[in-house]
């Protein structure tokens, strides 16, 4: 494995939404040594255009469901309006960028989603990611920002979990660089407390995590963000965060450090 370190941060609606967040994290991110990966989705600025062009947004046990419409919109807005404006800010930090879906590069291959319960649409599970491509991007010194937008290689683009995509790129470039993956949200981390932010578990392992969600402490939106982690961490992945924007520039910042 190489010894070089991968940083691999995923940022969510949240940060996307709230303009002066997310010019401080992108100034933060910029000044970020070594190799990176951005990660993003964009689904409130999403719902926010199908509003505009009168199509129904339609969740299922909290996730999108993406019809034909869906699919049109969520493409527009991860990978262009929000993706594109990410890169821009960027390059006027000084970062050198290149805006992707899964299908550029055929760096991000899925499958339409199968054996669910619920038609989620078009909605794409990971099957594999290009490493050796997305490696050399990142030697010739480009940053990759990924959307969450992949493809099936059979001319279908997918609406893709963008946690999902941030876990499967540190797994799959695992074993060429030493991969940090952060996730960061609007709070400090996982809390025992949702109404209380000073309420930050910082060290949660396996076992501790099955505790909570046997009391209900940790349910929802959070179970698959963990589950993903817990997954990554057995797949070789080196180091995980739970955390608030701000922990890019300040690593001492409470927040949840996540370990086998």
């Amino acid at each position: 494995m190489n010894s070089e370190k991968l940083s691999i941060i995923k940022i969510g609606g949240n940060v996307i939404d709230d303009s002066k967040i997310l010019s401080s994290f992108l100034q933060d991110f910029s000044n970020l040594e070594g190799y990176k990966i951005l990660v993003h989705g964009g689904g409130k600025v999403a719902t926010r255009l199908a509003n505009k062009l009168g199509i129904e947004t339609i969740m299922m046990d909290g996730r999108r469901v993406t019809d034909k419409d869906m699919l049109d919109v969520t493409v527009m807005t991860y990978a262009g309006l929000c993706n594109k404006n990410i890169v821009a800010k960027l390059q006027s930090l000084g970062t050198l960028s290149m805006g992707l879906t899964g299908a550029d590069g055929n760096s991000i291959l899925s499958k339409k989603r199968e054996n669910s319960n619920i038609d989620y649409g078009f909605v794409g599970d990971v099957i594999s990611i290009n490493s050796s491509w997305i490696k050399s991007l990142l030697e010739i010194g480009t940053t990759p920002v990924f959307c969450a937008i992949t493809h099936d290689k059979k001319g279908q683009l997918l609406n893709t979990n963008a946690d999902t995509i941030a876990q499967s790129l540190a797994t799959g470039l695992a074993h060429l660089f030493n991969v940090s993956l952060t996730y960061c949200f609007e709070k400090r981390g996982v809390l025992l407390n949702i109404d209380d932010e000073n309420s930050v578990i910082e060290s949660l392992n396996f076992n501790y995590f099955q505790e909570l969600k046997t009391k209900n402490i940790i349910h929802s939106g959070m179970l698959p963000k963990l589950e993903n982690c817990f997954q990554a961490l057995q797949l070789g992945v080196k180091e995980i965060r739970i955390a608030n924007p701000e922990i890019i520039k300040n690593p001492n910042l409470p927040h949840t450090y996540i370990s086998i």
